[in-house]
């Protein structure tokens, strides 16, 4: 008989195959309307939804809601969202995060 991988198993292994060949985009080369993977470090929580991400080329806030944010400051993080700038300075709309173990966070409601 043929051994069947728990669900969790199977989730975890298709949301990590959807980033295993795309590289992240610099934070400092982000353009409005682009479907983005970033990566970098939690630097500020601004709000309940909303924290900002820092790599080697700049800051970016990233929108999670109405979802809590689920990382900590000082925490790596990937994003994998659309850019906008409907504020008027970029911000990625988060439709997933990635932490360092490879947890992957699925935002419910995805703000576009």
């Amino acid at each position: 008989m043929i051994g069947l991988l728990p669900l969790t198993t199977v989730l975890a292994l298709s949301a990590e195959t959807a980033y295993v060949n795309e590289e992240p985009t610099p934070v400092g080369a982000l353009e409005r309307g682009t479907l983005v993977t970033v990566e970098g470090i939690v630097t500020r929580i601004t709000d309940e939804d909303e924290f900002r991400l820092q790599d080697a080329t700049g800051t970016v806030r990233i929108y999670v809601g109405p979802n809590w944010v689920p990382a900590g400051v000082g925490e790596a993080v990937r994003i994998e969202g659309v850019v906008n700038d409907d504020l008027g300075a970029l911000e990625v709309h988060a439709h997933s995060l990635t932490r360092a173990d490879g947890t992957v966070i699925e935002f419910a409601r995805r703000a576009e």
